[in-house]
């Protein structure tokens, strides 16, 4: 029969494959053997933690440090927990006692720095940083965090220069090492292999530079996620479209990330390539998706997104739950239509907003391709409004206007105070003003489609005058 020491071990091995659920089980059979062992309790902590169940976490870790009140990985993953709970004075508490007991506790400044950027004391996010950087100078992780934040202020020269360190973390790769990286060397007359680091938002995003690289000469193909074949393919200005399944025989002169294409070029406020569209919709689908929505029921279609990609590290900041549109439902002469697939769909089955909200089929986006529909359909909406996700990009790329709600610190290519996109001209941004407070949000939003409304009645009064 297994130790429970030999269950710690055990457990920590297959946490470490990313099988919390196993690991947790490992270690609650290790505590019935050793309930006061505090390191034990730490463990479970972990894997609830990291299977999101946060308050079970900070329950896992007050044992330990019941146990063993100095302990201070116990207070950093405690205050970690906390940080998820927006419990933002005690979580700050938690770091400050593990950095006392530990001084060069570098995970805990790492941790006590994101803390506050999350709640937008982005002053003393650096200041933990910068602190952590002393500790170690080449922490990789942290000149990343500390590029997000110059990105996001708009220092792109040293947002650049900090967020290339993202490749030395360790979560991403090259598709291969035997091609050169571009470093800026001439391309007329080379070809380039433009690869995906991110999501399929982020592809969509930065998409625009294979046709930017396309105009200085180069032969271009993007090596992008199988999902977003069809609608990039759309775009013949992008060049060749490829899926990143495929091997890679490697007659490439040069490969280059699509977000370092923007780092190589310098690319900053004054020099954001931002013609659009250049992503377009197939003519027959937006010709089939015309007829298939009929005519407008009322003066103002909008397409409306709530919820991003649940495993993204910041989706409880950036998603919403569809509750918070009832707003926008109660604007006379708005029609809504939901964009919203997978993930957070299934709210629409409790929405009890003054109207309904008209749902596409469930085939949308099967039988063409990821997007195509969605694409289509956006072509045929007056407004597409959304939180922060690869529904966003899609409609900024498409030139369809759109507006976009953002948590009180988004992502960093959205920066801050203003409620304009200079990636995308025809995006609106409503901003938190307040970490958590979308209430606010939605009422200016809705005050805004009002005015929206009155404005397409005027215009369709002088037409038919």
């Amino acid at each position: 029969m297994a130790t429970p020491q030999q269950l710690l071990q055990y457990g920590w091995q297959v946490h470490q494959q990313k099988r919390y659920a196993e690991a947790e089980k490992c270690y609650r059979h290790a505590l019935t053997g050793a309930p006061n062992n505090a390191a034990a309790w730490v463990y479970l902590g972990m894997a609830l933690h990291d299977q999101r169940q946060y308050q079970q976490a900070t329950e896992a870790y007050r044992h330990a440090l019941a146990l063993q009140p100095d302990f201070p990985v116990a207070w950093n993953n405690l205050g970690n927990s906390l940080r998820y709970l927006d419990e933002v004075a005690e979580a700050d508490a938690c770091f400050q006692r593990a950095i006392d007991l530990k001084p060069d506790y570098l995970n805990a400044y790492k941790n006590r720095g994101t803390l506050h950027v999350w709640t937008g004391r982005l002053d003393l996010g650096m200041k933990y940083y910068q602190a952590a950087l002393q500790i170690n100078p080449q922490e990789a992780e942290l000149h990343r965090n500390l590029g997000v934040i110059y990105l996001l202020q708009g220092d792109f020269q040293r947002g650049w220069e900090e967020y290339r360190w993202r490749w030395r973390v360790g979560d991403l790769r090259r598709p291969t090492d035997r091609i050169p990286v571009w470093q800026g060397e001439a391309l007329a007359g080379r070809s380039i292999l433009l690869t995906v680091e991110q999501g399929l938002g982020d592809t969509l995003h930065f998409v625009r530079f294979a046709r930017l690289l396309r105009a200085a000469g180069a032969r271009v193909t993007v090596y992008c996620q199988p999902a977003l074949l069809g609608i990039l393919q759309q775009a013949v200005e992008l060049g060749r479209i490829v899926p990143n399944t495929l091997p890679l025989d490697g007659g490439f002169d040069f490969q280059c990330s699509l977000i370092d294409v923007a780092d190589v070029l310098q690319v900053n406020l004054d020099r954001i390539p931002s013609d659009i569209p250049y992503l377009q919709a197939a003519p027959h689908l937006i010709d089939y998706w015309r007829h298939r929505l009929g005519p407008k029921e009322r003066t103002v279609r909008v397409g409306i997104a709530w919820q991003g990609n649940p495993d993204h590290q910041a989706d409880a900041f950036r998603s919403v739950p569809l509750r918070a549109f009832a707003p926008l439902a109660e604007v006379p002469g708005v029609e809504l239509i939901s964009l919203q697939h997978g993930f957070g769909s299934e709210q629409l089955d409790a929405w009890q907003g003054p109207q309904p909200i008209r749902r596409l089929p469930p085939d949308v986006d099967q039988s063409s391709g990821a997007f195509m529909d969605t694409a289509a359909v956006m072509k045929n909406l007056d407004l597409v409004i959304t939180t922060d996700t690869s529904i966003a990009h899609l409609a900024g790329a498409l030139g369809v206007p759109t507006w976009i709600v953002l948590g009180h610190i988004p992502d960093w290519r959205w920066m801050l105070g203003r409620s304009d996109s200079p990636w995308y001209p025809t995006v609106r941004l409503f901003r938190q003003p307040r970490l958590g407070d979308w209430d606010s949000v939605f009422i200016e939003v809705a005050t805004q489609l009002a005015r929206w409304v009155n404005r397409s009645d005027e215009r369709r009064i002088d037409t038919e005058a």
